[in-house]
């Protein structure tokens, strides 16, 4: 049975262009510094002074600041100047000083490899088939999603370690507020939120039993049902904690977009679309609204169109959830643009302000725009590498297919290789390595151990994937694909609600 093979050498080419190629091309350096986002410059002090009507030597500035450093007076200039700030492209030089640029890059570039073998490895997995081979994409579809959460959780630790500035106690309202919305859907019963998690728990509960008395073990199970939904909740607020400020700084980025593109209809309907994208494919979910109504559409007359097999079904929901990353992936400039105008609308704002601002207030006030453009990329984009790494699990665990079968096609679906069997798997019997025989041991002997040994561990290992099945994957990914859109559109939602009502009022 082979272990590693093509996809090994997949996964090594693959991390070599990584590792090699990517001071060269960088798909993350490439979505900033394409020449498309535009930042403002921020004026110096001798271009405020000259606006102020004070002429100031060339120079003074910064022989000053050397002489006195920070004990000086700092100078202040009208806070309704005639500033027009100067637009720049961002270039690979600037990105270099942006905060959270390392954690941008690596985890943009990972992201985008780890598609790129997950892609290569179905197509193997396509063509060649291969029975009992350890699907190497998986491996780095896991650890995208380690990665991802990574960011996600430096990022929340950042608003939750900030003083007196609210973040904290939102992270926290947030996190609870989840907590108790998680455990609100995992009661609701399957017949209007078709997750499967009863059906692999009690396949992953029968197996579990079934192996352990295999070991000679009573139970009765390894967990019963409330700890497990207990502690799937719990998982699932610390997700919705790690996207609430994602979602907020989404809203507010739409609400720009949208301002910024008035004049183009086209772009605008996209991104009312980007917006309402979760909502749409959280309802793909919900059986009376989408299995129950797409799989058999009522025509008048009490006649029913069938267009889909249940098979075809489940896998409109994986392209929907791909579609999905993809048309945010492709907004992503938009979004972006829209936050660096912020440093230009803040300037209008001070326009219209009375009294005298700092030079260096007002510097601070542009330049912090673009020092943390990386961040709001990465609030922007690891959501969506999230949601795509668990469609790919959901996928390949799950036993589904990328293949959308009309009602009209009635040949037996081949099992992917992939796939793991759906029904519960009767466990095979563990061979005995015990010897009877009280001769010395000989080469023969100690031959047959080994090979006894060897047997037991194959069946050992066969027996823990009947265990974990394809219906507990199914079931738990499907629920935390679900949950992700949800808490994406909940988060943008309340933003969308708090920048368009609350801080307008």
């Amino acid at each position: 049975m082979g272990v590693i093979g093509v996809q090994l050498v997949l996964s090594m080419v693959v991390a070599s262009l990584l590792q090699k190629f990517s001071p060269y091309f960088s798909f993350a350096r490439w979505l900033l510094c394409n020449g498309s986002l535009v930042r403002y410059r921020h004026p110096s002090d001798e271009e405020l002074m000259n606006l102020a009507g004070k002429q100031v030597p060339k120079g003074k500035f910064k022989k000053d600041r050397k002489e006195n450093g920070t004990a000086g007076k700092p100078a202040t200039v009208p806070k309704d100047i005639e500033l027009q700030l100067e637009t720049k492209p961002v270039s690979p030089m600037d990105a270099l000083v942006l905060h959270y640029y390392s954690e941008y890059q690596w985890l943009l570039d990972f992201a985008v490899h780890a598609t790129l073998v997950y892609v290569l490895t179905e197509a193997y997995y396509t063509i060649a088939a291969p029975a009992g081979e350890l699907n190497l994409g998986l491996v780095w579809c896991l650890l995208s999603l380690a990665f991802c959460l990574k960011v996600l959780f430096s990022l929340t630790g950042q608003y939750f370690g900030a003083e007196g500035g609210g973040e904290r106690s939102l992270c926290v309202t947030f996190g609870f507020f989840f907590f108790v919305k998680a455990m609100g859907t995992l009661i609701v019963s399957e017949r209007f939120l078709e997750f499967g998690l009863d059906e692999g728990f009690t396949n992953f509960s029968e197996n579990a039993i079934g192996f352990l008395h295999q070991q000679g073990l009573e139970s009765a199970g390894p967990i019963s049902k409330l700890t497990f939904k207990a502690v799937l909740a719990v998982f699932c607020a610390v997700i919705g904690a790690f996207l609430t400020f994602p979602g907020l700084r989404l809203a507010k980025m739409h609400l720009d977009a949208l301002t910024l593109y008035a004049h183009k209809p086209f772009t605008q309907a996209m991104l009312h679309l980007n917006f309402l994208a979760p909502l749409l494919v959280a309802l793909l979910w919900v059986k009376p609204i989408a299995r129950d109504y797409l799989m058999n559409m009522p025509m008048g007359r009490g006649q029913r169109l069938h267009l889909l097999t249940p098979e075809g079904f489940d896998s409109v929901r994986l392209w929907a959830v791909v579609l999905l990353c993809v048309l945010r992936l492709l907004l992503t400039r938009s979004h972006l643009q829209a936050y660096l105008d912020l440093a230009r609308e803040r300037v209008d704002r001070m326009k219209r302000e009375a009294g005298r601002i700092g030079t260096r207030d007002l510097q601070k006030m542009v330049a912090r725009v673009f020092y943390y453009l990386c961040v709001i990329a990465l609030q922007y984009l690891a959501p969506l590498v999230l949601l795509l790494n668990l469609v790919f699990l959901l996928k390949t665990l799950g036993g589904h297919s990328w293949v959308i079968l009309p009602e009209s096609f009635t040949a037996a679906t081949p099992v992917g290789p992939s796939s793991v069997p759906v029904a519960a798997t009767t466990l095979p019997p563990l061979p005995s390595s015990a010897s009877s025989s009280a001769e010395a041991p000989s080469s023969e002997s100690l031959a047959d151990d080994a090979g006894a040994a060897v047997a037991q561990v194959a069946v050992t290992m066969q027996s823990l994937r009947a265990v974990f099945a394809a219906p507990l994957y199914r079931g738990i990914l499907s629920f935390l694909t679900w949950w992700t859109c949800a808490c994406w559109f909940t988060t943008s939602l309340f933003g969308l609600m708090y920048h368009q009502y609350l801080v307008a009022a």
